[in-house]
């Protein structure tokens, strides 16, 4: 394996700044019926909605940019544009449709090509890069934008990788919804180094800008596969790249949570030390700003026929202190029963302010928050559509 080069380092002040942060902020909440702006101010008490974004169509992810924080870029499917990415160089009050959309090449007459069914994740790129972003689509495609979204163009090292195919499997091998490219991760000291996780497919890591790919899934169960230990073909729902450990990667897999030190290359699966009753199966993953040892994650049944909500219709979040050894389960204020709710993998997220503030939007349409690192939760919103993303937009003063 080659080791990531860390001689090109030039972080800037948004991914080494590990200061809190104390000006006010907004959640970005994309849905099945259009985006909403939940902003919270300063401290964080006072909630105000915003009117609907795109009232009717299908908003994957909504995400700031941290190296200027004026800009929103949205991955949308719409009923007459079909896949396109939005920008906002106003925070929201105005929006502008991408100039070229990500997209496959047209397959030549009378062949069936891929089309990309709907942009799922945004990336904003390195610090040192301005302007750059990184998307991934359903089915699995990786595309980058120099010009900040206006235009995008494919990335061959992966979408025409001769392993490609071989890699994410056929359509019907992916989510229910369609098989999908996120958790596109930048190393904070290279623009070189990048990882990836595909539903389906797995981890993959690029040392050349994306120009190559190798899997990245050693130690990581995949028991829904015949073989048992593929080197690919897992289903990572949530990756996660701590900026001040970038050398530490956590999962939250479909078949457990693990972590991973770079060097060791091997994924450990630390979810077996969550209690047997609840498991260590969901869809999202949040990691503290400044304590590379903190995670929560949002456990679901992960039985037999695959309820994915709340184990026993009690939800909880659960955070760890020491990277996985010990969990502890926070759950104050939320229902305390017959509450079955389903949280996505964009759909939880934390902001940088002290005490840090966490956050989880729900497929029944609501916004849970807690000010104080997951000790007392409260409803935020309700009656939203089918939340499919939350992201937290820190504000300028």
């Amino acid at each position: 394996m080659a080791k990531p080069d860390s001689s090109n380092e030039n972080p800037s002040a948004a991914q080494t700044n590990h200061k809190p942060d104390k000006g006010p902020l907004a959640l970005l909440i994309g849905t099945r019926k259009g985006a909403f702006i939940l902003r919270g101010g300063k401290n964080r008490k006072r909630w105000k909605l915003s009117e609907p974004i795109f009232l009717g169509q299908m908003i994957h992810h909504m995400v700031q940019d941290p190296r200027e924080r004026q800009t929103i870029l949205m991955g949308c499917r719409t009923g007459h544009l079909g896949p396109t990415v939005f920008r906002s160089n106003d925070f929201g009050a105005s929006w502008t449709e991408a100039q070229t959309p990500p997209a496959f090449p047209k397959a030549p007459e009378g062949e069936k090509g891929r089309v990309v069914d709907h942009v799922f994740w945004l990336t904003p790129g390195h610090a040192s890069e301005p302007g750059v972003w990184w998307a991934g689509s359903s089915p699995q495609g990786l595309f980058r934008s120099e010009d900040g979204g206006a235009t995008w163009e494919g990335i061959s090292g992966f979408n025409d990788h001769p392993m490609r195919d071989e890699w994410v499997g056929g359509m019907g091998d992916g989510t229910p919804d369609g098989p999908k490219m996120h958790s596109i991760l930048i190393d904070p000291r290279d623009p070189n180094h990048m990882y990836l996780g595909m539903s389906m497919g797995g981890v993959f890591e690029s040392t050349d800008r994306g120009a190559d790919w190798k899997p990245l899934n050693k130690g990581c169960v995949a028991d829904f596969l015949p073989i048992p230990d593929p080197e690919y073909g897992h289903d990572p729902h949530c990756v996660r790249l701590h900026p001040l450990m970038p050398d530490r990667l956590y999962q939250q897999n479909h078949c457990g949570i693990y972590r991973m030190e770079r060097d060791e290359a091997v994924w450990v699966r630390i979810g077996d030390n969550m209690p047997k009753e609840v498991g260590d199966i969901g869809f999202p993953m949040v990691l503290h700003p400044r304590d590379p040892d903190t995670v929560w994650v949002f456990p679901m049944d992960g039985t037999a026929v695959w309820p994915r909500t709340s184990p026993d219709g009690k939800p909880a979040v659960y955070v760890t202190h020491t990277a996985g050894k010990k969990w502890k389960r926070l759950d104050k204020g939320l229902p305390g029963k017959h509450a079955w709710l389903t949280v996505q993998r964009q759909s939880m997220t934390a902001d940088s302010h002290k005490p840090v503030g966490i956050y989880f939007g729900t497929t029944n349409g609501e916004v849970w928050g807690s000010t104080n690192e997951g000790k007392h939760w409260e409803c935020l919103a309700r009656h939203l559509p089918h939340v499919y993303a939350v992201e937290v937009a820190e504000q300028l003063k």
